[in-house]
């Protein structure tokens, strides 16, 4: 982050796109621990506040899981200070929608305040339609105080236990009526520890919304006073359509809590953690696990017998080769479209490496949900310096197999997959601008992708793919024939379709759990912490990856099918296209999307989502693959 989680800084001014990448960059070549410490760990500097000091109250963006639209929270009639702060964002945030701005909220510490009235507003036919058109979506109002989100407290009669859902709603609707929620009962948790700090911590922040008439009266000097007298009947009194002025109000109310600054986020991120999600996790990654060692006992246990046999075959010159050492000659042969198969293997390596370094970040709590952003702006910044990585994968294998256009190879490495991404990101982004979202990306922030991808990622892809072809080429344990080999006619099971189609289910199955309820922290706007499970679930798919991708090309040359190279890629890259099916049948069953721009913001990303899934399984079934090929013909004596 580009902001020092330390004391409070309400005059800040926003950095520019193009220098915070820029200043990203140098913090992240300088790679000092300390440095690291203080932008990115959650708890590392908090602020104390005395008796009487303002709290700053900040507004965030209106979010819907019906629209996926954000907007920011004053598009509505809202009381709004004359100058509004912007709150300095990071990369992350600006494209996630995040629009931080201050508000009139007069909050002091450890001061109870009741029917604080703000402002009264005057609203006109059009605001009331906004009002309305908002309350039917769903819309959610979404605070800070000093860095937590306000949520809604319920409680859970079956267990006796209490769940929090981040913001509160705009309004309700009943009986077709709208009613606005304009009052605002505020709930603050502090902390006091005078053998440790001086002054006092916030630790919690709930807010639960009110639609309330004001009563009007006239106070011992004759002024006019706007009162709260029916706050305790908590039924919506406001309805939009019968008023033409609506007033705002809160109260604030400060409760001593034992929770210590450090675990003040914990109702946030274990909202939405059941038994449920923990047994099918450890249930699926079960299922995995023996399935994964059935298959590498049942191949391990026929190779050895394969060597075994093929090497005393080659004592005995009268005896015929037959099985996978029959086309010893051919196995190495360049595949068809090699450019193809060489610029996804090094974006896989690039994709899974990010992937692999983001979830340790996480996990360790360098990149966490509590700063806003961070995760998707640690994994750009990771996958810009990653593309040396990719460019250096895809030399290697390109040289191999003897290709000569190195060049169009190593551009094809550093435009294609993040070029797919960006046309779908800027194609999707025009599409929000034109709902006048907060969600739409500014033309600033795109040139400062941009600087990340052509000014850093490109170079380092063209420098691996230097250093790629300037070394020798792989070694092969076998020699290639000059005439390939015919392939005799495949029985229907080892059809390349067929196999993608029954290897990719397994590598689905891996990650199908965990896989809801990421998607259900993403579109219905929940906090995703559980890395240490998502690393795990990560391990697994890997070996499940590798070990289908071998069993299906190991069967497959033993029919003496020596095309193996694209086979061993799409077995287990076909997974990819059960993650989008499955996204169709979330859509179907879970989301209530009903604007247009909200679906193909929906289908849009997640065909980004299956995409890169099926780089990164891909790229890991090939490599597994490459390898044990490369083994099994290394142990055999050929003539």
């Amino acid at each position: 982050m580009l902001m020092v989680a330390s004391t409070k800084s309400h005059n800040s001014r926003p950095v520019s796109p193009v220098a915070r990448a820029w200043i990203l960059l140098l913090l992240s070549v300088l790679g000092n621990v300390e440095v690291a410490r203080a932008f990115w760990l959650p708890g590392v500097a908090p602020t104390q506040y005395l008796e009487g000091e303002k709290v700053e109250l900040k507004v965030n963006k209106l979010t819907s899981i019906k629209t996926q639209l954000p907007y920011r929270y004053y598009v509505l009639p809202y009381c709004q200070p004359e100058t509004t702060d912007i709150a300095a964002e990071n990369l992350g945030e600006i494209l996630l929608g995040d629009s931080v701005e201050s508000s009139l909220y007069d909050i002091r510490m450890n001061t109870n305040a009741s029917c604080s009235v703000m402002c009264e507003k005057k609203i006109s036919a059009s605001e009331k339609d906004q009002f309305k058109n908002m309350i039917d979506l769903e819309y959610q109002v979404n605070w800070l105080v000093d860095n937590l989100p306000a949520a809604m407290r319920f409680h859970r009669q079956s267990d006796d236990s209490y769940s929090y859902s981040i913001g509160f709603p705009v309004g309700t609707q009943r009986n077709g009526k709208y009613y606005v929620n304009n009052h605002v009962r505020i709930r603050l948790h502090y902390h006091v520890d005078a053998s440790d700090f001086k002054g006092y911590r916030v630790v919690g922040f709930e807010a639960y919304p009110q639609s309330l008439k004001h009563n009007q009266r006239k106070g011992a000097n004759g002024e006019t006073i706007t009162a709260c007298d029916e706050a305790d009947d908590i039924t919506p009194q406001l309805d939009i359509m019968e008023v033409d002025s609506i007033a705002y109000s809160y109260d604030v109310i400060w409760v001593p809590s034992p929770v210590v600054w450090a675990s003040r986020w914990d109702v946030y991120l274990h909202a939405n953690t059941g038994h449920i999600h923990w047994f099918s996790v450890i249930n699926s990654l079960m299922i995995v696990f023996f399935l994964t060692v059935m298959v590498a006992v049942i191949l391990l246990r026929t190779l050895r017998r394969d060597i075994a046999k093929y090497n005393d075959m080659a004592t005995d010159d009268s005896a015929e080769e037959t099985g996978w050492k029959l086309v010893h000659g051919d196995v190495f042969r360049k595949p068809r479209h090699s450019k193809a198969l060489a610029v996804s293997i090094g974006s896989g390596v690039q994709l899974l490496v990010c992937s692999v370094v983001t979830l340790v970040f996480s996990a360790a709590g360098f990149l966490s949900p509590v700063h806003r952003g961070s995760i998707l702006q640690g994994m750009l910044l990771l996958f810009t310096f990653a593309g040396s990585l990719a460019g250096y994968v895809s030399a290697r294998f390109y040289k191999m197999w003897k290709g000569e256009d190195w060049k169009k190879t190593t551009l094809l490495t550093a435009f294609l997959y993040p070029g797919t991404v960006f046309c779908i990101f800027f194609v999707l982004n025009l599409f929000i601008w034109g709902t006048k979202s907060s969600g739409a990306v500014p033309f600033t922030t795109m040139f400062a992708l941009l600087v990340l991808w052509f000014g850093i990622s490109v170079p380092l892809v063209f420098l691996g793919a230097f250093f790629g072809y300037k070394k020798a080429p792989v070694a092969l344990p076998v020699r290639t024939n000059q005439i390939p080999r015919q392939i005799p006619e495949q029985p229907w099971y080892i059809s390349g379709t067929f196999s993608s189609l029954s290897g990719g289910i397994l590598p689905f199955g891996a990650v199908f759990t965990e896989l809801f309820f990421i998607m259900s922290s993403i579109w219905h706007h929940q906090f995703y912490h559980l890395f240490g499970f998502l690393m795990l679930v990560l391990v697994i798919l890997v070996i499940t990856c590798a070990e289908i991708s071998i069993t299906i090309t190991y069967f497959q040359l033993t029919n003496e099918d020596y095309t193996w190279y694209w086979r061993s890629f799409l077995t287990s890259a076909f997974s990819a296209v059960y993650v989008f099916v499955y996204s169709i049948l979330f859509y179907c069953t879970r989301m209530q999307i009903g604007h247009y721009v909200g679906a193909l913001v929906y289908f849009g990303y997640m065909f980004v989502i299956s995409y890169t899934f099926a780089l990164i399984t891909g790229a890991v079934g090939f490599c597994a693959t490459f390898v044990f090929v490369r083994a099994i013909y290394g142990s055999i004596k050929i003539d």
